[in-house]
């Protein structure tokens, strides 16, 4: 198999080729079809995210076809198509898992984290957190459901009941989450990186009332907020927007240091709140809604051995929608 290895934080991906991976038991092995490139890989491949496996293959938006079943794996059977998040396994021990709360696990592993991900022609994964996919569709059009779809949607569930939201950093997730606003009756002002000229279109195509720039004062106040931009100076800035009582979700796995801010602008019972990974049942609540709300996704397509240049072009802000690795089909 082939693989684009990180050896070491902030240095570029190597091509590696390895013998194919044996699952064990309770684990499948899945040929890659796709893997959607995260802005927390990123985070992984800078350094940003402490104590990674390493060396490690990053990548955790995959949609492939099972190859192989370790012992004792039940449910699935060779050549249908699954898909594998970044939650990779949870203990179900502690008290987290204990009380419905699988996605703060004492004891996780998280694809292209601390275990081998995507960016790869094959990876293995544990079979009760992989979820089927529908068969008549792309593998490339699923992939960004599988983490800017999945913590998107956790980052609008947490919004609540809001009626206008405002998205800032409109990327990945926030072009997924605008197309459930949209279907859901929502109402969308979108704020992207000051002149982003570009992002602004892109939002109003999507259907967002107003886009411009993160500096900029929106035209009306906001129920919610969700930053999936990793800038904390965003946070005042949305607070200062939210009407009382609003909320500030913070959808990104990492993100800059928040500056101080007047107590005025948390006032007025505002919340700022984080979102973190995420559970099987977001899963299976989120990919049984996408295609009811015809979700479509865009994307960039390179192939396996550009995994470099993808992550590139997301982190100097120059993709529309999602990249998406694709891995030749010979191999």
């Amino acid at each position: 198999m082939e693989a684009m290895v990180l050896r070491r934080p902030g240095m570029p991906l190597v091509r590696e080729e390895r013998p194919l991976p044996r699952p064990a038991a309770g684990e499948i092995r899945v040929a890659v079809e796709a893997c959607a490139v995260c802005r927390t890989d990123l985070h992984v491949v800078d350094g940003d995210l402490p104590d990674p496996k390493l060396p490690v293959v990053p990548g955790h938006e995959i949609v492939g076809r099972v190859e192989a079943l370790g012992p004792g794996v039940t449910g699935f059977a060779p050549g249908e198509r699954v898909g594998i998040p970044w939650l990779g396994r949870a203990c179900g021990r502690c008290p987290y898992c204990e009380a419905g709360h699988e996605n703060l696990c004492d004891f996780p592993l998280f694809t292209g984290y601390t275990r081998d991900g995507g960016f790869a022609t094959h990876a293995v994964a544990d079979a009760a957190f992989a979820f089927r996919l529908p068969e008549e569709a792309d593998p490339v059009a699923l992939a960004p459901l599988l983490c800017a779809g999945l913590i998107g949607w956790r980052s609008l569930v947490a919004a609540g009941p809001a009626r206008t939201v405002g998205i800032y950093g409109f990327g990945a997730a926030a072009h997924i989450v605008a197309q459930v606003c949209r279907w859901q009756g929502r109402r969308i002002l979108a704020f992207t990186r000051p002149g982003d000229l570009a992002a602004q279109d892109f939002a109003r195509s999507l259907g967002a009332a107003w886009a411009g720039g993160s500096d900029e004062t929106p035209p009306e106040a906001l129920d919610a907020a969700i930053l999936f931009a990793p800038v904390g100076a965003l946070v005042p800035l949305a607070l200062k927007a939210v009407r009382k009582g609003g909320r500030v979700v913070c959808g990104g796995i990492h993100m800059s240091d928040i500056p101080s801010f007047p107590y005025r602008l948390l006032w007025e019972e505002r919340q700022v709140v984080s979102v973190a990974n995420l559970t099987r049942r977001d899963a299976r609540d989120f990919l049984a809604l996408a295609p009811k709300a015809a979700i479509r996704t865009e994307t960039v397509t390179y192939p396996l051995e550009a995994a470099n240049e993808a992550l590139a072009d997301l982190r100097a802000g120059r993709l529309r929608g999602a990249a998406v690795l694709v891995p030749r089909r010979d191999t």
